[in-house]
C-alpha cells in the first residue's frame, strides 16, 4: 500500500489508538474484520496506562500506520527488542476492521520487519497467537512465520475491564528468520 505513511506513537496519538486497537479485537466493531478476539474475550484489548507503557518502553515502538490522504489512523503495531538477542516481538497488530483485507497489514508487517532489522539489527521476529485462531496462523505462515511448537499461558489476570469467554486459552508462539528471502 502505497498510501501508508509511518511513525512511531506518542502518548499524545494514545486517545486515537486505542479506540482503533478496541474495534480491531474486541466487541461487533471488531466483527467487520477477520483478525478479531471478540469471541474469545470481551474486555477493552489495552487501557490508556498499558498503552503509554508499551509506548514508552525503552526497547520497544508502537508503529502507527496513517492514510498519507487524510492522516487517518489505519493499522499499528508494537516492536519490542529483546536485549541481548537479535529476536524482537511484534503484537498489538490492529488494522480498521472494516478495511481488512486489503494489504495494509502485510504492508504494516514488511514496514515492522524492515524497522527492526535496521533499528536493533534484529535476525528474527515472534509472536504469539491463540492457538485456535488457525487462519490468522495460516496467514501469517504465508508471510514467513512459523510455529516454534513453544506455548505461552495467556493473562487471564491481565484483561482490562472485563473477561475472558473461555477458559482453554493460551498463545501458539511463531517466528520467522528475518535473514530468509521469502
Amino acid at each position: 500500500m502505497s498510501n501508508l505513511s509511518f511513525r512511531p506513537a506518542t502518548e499524545a496519538d494514545i486517545p486515537l489508538l486505542q479506540p482503533l486497537i478496541k474495534r480491531a479485537y474486541r466487541g461487533d466493531a471488531a466483527r467487520q474484520g477477520w483478525t478479531h478476539e471478540a469471541d474469545l474475550v470481551a474486555d477493552d484489548r489495552i487501557d490508556h496506562a498499558g498503552l503509554l507503557e508499551k509506548i514508552s518502553h525503552p526497547e520497544g515502538v508502537v508503529l502507527i500506520a496513517a492514510d498519507s490522504s487524510t492522516g487517518e489512523f489505519i493499522s499499528c503495531c508494537e516492536v519490542l527488542h529483546q536485549p541481548d538477542t537479535r529476536t524482537c516481538y511484534f503484537g498489538l497488530f490492529a488494522v480498521e476492521p472494516k478495511i481488512q483485507g486489503g494489504g495494509i497489514g502485510k504492508a504494516v508487517m514488511a514496514y515492522a520487519e524492515k524497522f527492526v532489522q535496521e533499528k536493533w539489527g534484529a535476525t528474527k521476529m515472534e509472536m504469539t497467537v491463540i492457538w485456535m485462531r488457525e487462519e490468522l496462523i495460516a496467514w501469517y505462515g504465508r508471510r514467513g512465520y512459523r510455529k516454534t511448537g513453544e506455548r505461552r499461558e495467556f493473562p487471564y489476570e491481565q484483561l482490562v475491564n472485563g473477561k475472558a469467554l473461555r477458559d482453554d486459552l493460551w498463545f501458539e508462539v511463531l517466528e520467522k528468520d528475518l535473514t530468509a528471502t521469502q
